[in-house]
């Protein structure tokens, strides 16, 4: 029998970086969590959790966020080339055992991953791949989608708690944010059946549209406040 993509090992993702434009800034940790038996857990999580020196000065915004210091990354962290050559062969290695990964704002810690790896001249994501799918999960696209019209913020900790997920005081730290994330969409595979029906080519497509959809409606907003604001209609690829 073959099992719903609700009961396959996940593995969640999620980065700390020196900013918020994936293109350019760096990665300082990034973490993955791997979860056997997906919406309902077996066992506990085995998770791992990377430290880099980005090679660049991190801005005081960014270590307020994550409390990762310049000084403390130089002195702490692994070489970046190493950190992402290593995060991005864990999750090619769970995308080509055809199980998915899970991120919260997912184009962005896919984006930023694969723009360090090319500065890096190391091999992308979909280089290593060669062709197989690109399983992505991501609870954010998919509240948007089921849960369009419910008023607050659509950050993981003003998320958690709509689902019966407690928000964890130790947020915006990687490892917390993974786990949290996939309290989340397991709660969300629990609570909502038509999400849980869906295959993970129908899933797949569903988070393309969504995601466009809501580019194009925030974009819109933006520029209707006076702001020149392009959203990338861009989704991982299945």
């Amino acid at each position: 029998m073959t099992l719903s993509w609700t009961e396959v090992p996940w593995m969640g993702f999620d980065t700390e970086t020196t900013g918020v434009d994936p293109s350019a800034d760096r990665i300082v940790t990034a973490a993955l969590v791997l979860r056997m038996g997906g919406a309902t857990p077996e066992g506990a999580d085995h998770t791992h959790t990377w430290l880099a020196d980005p090679g660049v000065p991190i801005p005081e915004a960014a270590s307020a966020v994550h409390g990762i210091s310049t000084e403390y990354a130089r002195e702490h962290g692994r070489p970046i080339g190493d950190v992402i050559d290593e995060v991005a062969a864990t999750l090619v290695a769970h995308w080509q055992r055809g199980f998915p990964v899970v991120a919260f704002n997912a184009p962005y810690d896919m984006t930023i991953l694969d723009a360090e790896l090319a500065r890096h001249g190391l091999a992308t994501l979909d280089e290593r791949l060669a062709g197989a799918p690109m399983f992505v999960v991501d609870p954010l696209v998919l509240d948007r989608h089921f849960d369009r019209f419910r008023k607050g913020k659509k950050t993981l900790t003003t998320m958690a708690p709509a689902y019966g997920v407690e928000a964890d005081d130790d947020a915006h730290t990687a490892e917390v944010d993974v786990a949290m994330t996939l309290d989340v969409l397991g709660a969300m595979a629990h609570k909502i059946e038509a999400l849980a029906g869906l295959s993970p080519a129908q899933l797949h497509e569903l988070q393309v549209r969504a995601h466009a959809e809501w580019a194009e409606d925030f974009e819109g907003y933006l520029r209707r406040q006076g702001r020149d604001a392009h959203i990338s209609r861009a989704w991982p690829r299945s």
